[in-house]
């Protein structure tokens, strides 16, 4: 069975930092290319930040771009959101997903709310 859980999520003050983490069983983690998506209530799944399989290359959002770092230690099947600088616009569910050509898996999601 495989699994993706997050977690590291919680309440920070705006300008603060959180940083998530997303551990990966029952697939060959180092196969597959790894992504943070988050959803706001009312608003669509975006994706956050991807990187690959081999951790070479990374994308994000323009929004988070400067602010936000995605990495990953295949040696742990982990995959981290490094979250700096922190607004109430980021507040959001934060969801892990894997994927390999046409295979995809999510997560369960974490909660990230930004608030004085």
């Amino acid at each position: 069975q495989v699994q993706l859980v997050e977690s590291g999520g919680g309440l920070v003050q705006p300008g603060g930092s959180l940083r998530l983490s997303c551990a990966g069983s029952g697939l060959t983690f180092s196969r597959y290319a790894m992504g943070w998506y988050r959803q706001a209530p009312g608003k669509e799944r975006d994706l956050v930040a991807g990187i690959t399989s081999d951790g070479i290359s990374t994308n994000y959002s323009d929004s988070v771009k400067g602010r936000f770092t995605i990495s990953r230690d295949n040696a742990k099947n982990t995959v981290y959101l490094q979250m700096n600088s922190l607004s109430p616009e980021d507040t959001a569910v934060y969801y892990c997903h894997a994927r390999l050509f046409r295979i995809n898996y999510w997560g369960q999601g974490t909660q990230v709310t930004v608030s004085s």
